[in-house]
């Protein structure tokens, strides 16, 4: 079963109106919609905003409906040069900016005491996920890269030059690091899709309710492209 996690009420509800067979299940105030889309087994869900929300959705995708891959998408900043506004960011890893445990000798972004701070995503969910947004998206462009979150919008150049610096990353976001290190704990392949909103640096200058319709539906086409495309 796939489990979907939005970022945006739009986005989940054109979702799920376009599922079968629905369910709705209520867990710690979000609701789950089970049933099928792209003919396919699947739960939809908004976490709401944050990693708290991202990673106690996850733990409930897990634990209630044992599904065998998760999605997440939403928005992110962009925080390379050649992603524009609009664009699409498929997740090759994710982390925790936002972790520091500098105190006890640790390096930025390290969990202390766990084996790994940098969670893969499933390269074969990123190959159809890539192939799908090209196929179903072909006015925009799709990059493949690393993807940072944390408890923070980044409107300042001297934090994005940080991130860029310290990390190498393609976006950042609020959610994505918590729902990577969930899914890898509960062994569950997983990948973030993030359409640019901003380059995090409070320079751009856009038009949001028509950024959000165009996010929105590119995201909606590339989530049941790659719902169709998945083995069951």
């Amino acid at each position: 079963m796939l489990g979907i996690i939005g970022a945006m009420e739009e986005e989940v509800s054109r979702l799920t109106a376009a599922m079968e067979e629905v369910r709705i299940v209520k867990r710690a105030s979000m609701e789950f919609y089970q049933g099928k889309l792209s003919r396919k087994e699947a739960v939809v869900v908004r976490s709401g905003i944050g990693k708290v929300n991202a990673g106690i959705c996850a733990q409930i995708l897990a634990d209630l409906f044992s599904v065998d891959r998760i999605v997440n998408t939403g928005i992110a900043g962009s925080l390379d040069s050649a992603i524009d506004i609009g664009d699409i960011v498929l997740s090759t890893d994710a982390l925790q900016h936002d972790v520091d445990a500098a105190a006890f000798g640790y390096a930025p972004g390290v969990i202390p005491r766990m084996e790994t701070s940098v969670f893969e995503a499933d390269s074969s969910m990123l190959q159809l996920a890539e192939s799908a947004c090209r196929k179903v998206n072909p006015d925009i462009q799709v990059f493949t890269g690393r993807v940072v979150s944390g408890d923070q919008f980044i409107a300042d150049k001297a934090k994005k030059d940080y991130l860029v610096s310290q990390f190498h990353p393609m976006c950042t976001e609020m959610e994505g690091g918590a729902i990577a290190q969930a899914a890898c704990l509960n062994h569950i392949p997983f990948l973030i899709i993030r359409a640019i909103s901003d380059k995090a640096d409070n320079s751009a200058q856009v038009d949001y309710p028509a950024f959000e319709a165009a996010a929105i539906e590119h995201s909606v086409r590339l989530v049941m492209e790659l719902a169709a495309c998945l083995p069951d």
